[in-house]
């Protein structure tokens, strides 16, 4: 079990590097969006190769952060039944879930879209838009995601079959959520930092004297 345990952390390092990295594709993405309004509004220019990009950035977000969206537990799930049963029933339901339906899912779709992407690479497929961009590269972003899903699906299960061993603390995989009273903190700290500059804003001089 120990051998899977460190297969499992190793694929939860890699889709947590990959998901963290790919998180500047959302900034990159906004700021070519508004560039590309602004040069399309005050100019009256447009390219076909910059909507396409947004649309590429958006489509790697997508595929690339979905492991690790669900290492982190935070695919949208409906606990209001789930969520009575004891803790060993969910983690229960989560390996059927995964045995059933997840990997099974992830693992067609990467069956299919393999022969899919390399018929785009081997064709050198471009956008049949004007001044469009190359498509593979788009195209190969779907094996790469699902495999990274299916890899992070097999992490879990590892987790979860660990779990119901008596291997692993249910924290490794289970939603971090702020408690009650970290909430409450929070906004106190909020409240207060607000109080300051609202305070500066109105005695700049006692402030800077402070």
């Amino acid at each position: 079990m120990s051998f899977f345990l460190s297969l499992s952390k190793l694929i939860d390092t890699v889709n947590e590097r990959i998901g963290l990295s790919i998180s500047w594709a959302l900034l990159a993405a906004v700021l070519i969006c508004a560039g590309n309004a602004l040069v399309r509004y005050l100019l009256n220019i447009s390219s076909n190769a910059w909507l396409e990009i947004q649309w590429y950035l958006f489509g790697a977000i997508f595929l690339l952060a979905s492991s690790y969206t669900l290492k982190r537990n935070e695919h949208v799930r409906i606990d209001v039944v789930v969520g009575r049963f004891p803790k060993r029933v969910q983690v229960w339901i989560d390996v059927f879930g995964f045995l059933l339906f997840l990997l099974p899912a992830t693992l067609l779709i990467l069956y299919f879209s393999i022969p899919f992407a390399f018929e785009s690479i081997r064709s050198q497929e471009m956008s049949s838009n004007a001044g469009g961009l190359i498509v593979w590269p788009a195209k190969l972003l779907i094996p790469i995601g699902f495999l990274l899903l299916s890899l992070q699906g097999i992490s879990e299960l590892i987790k979860r079959i660990g779990y119901l061993l008596g291997k692993v603390d249910a924290s490794v995989f289970d939603k971090q959520q702020a408690t009650p009273q970290e909430e409450i903190e929070a906004i106190a700290a909020a409240n207060q930092l607000q109080v300051a500059e609202v305070t500066e804003s109105f005695h700049p001089s006692t402030a800077k004297g402070a």
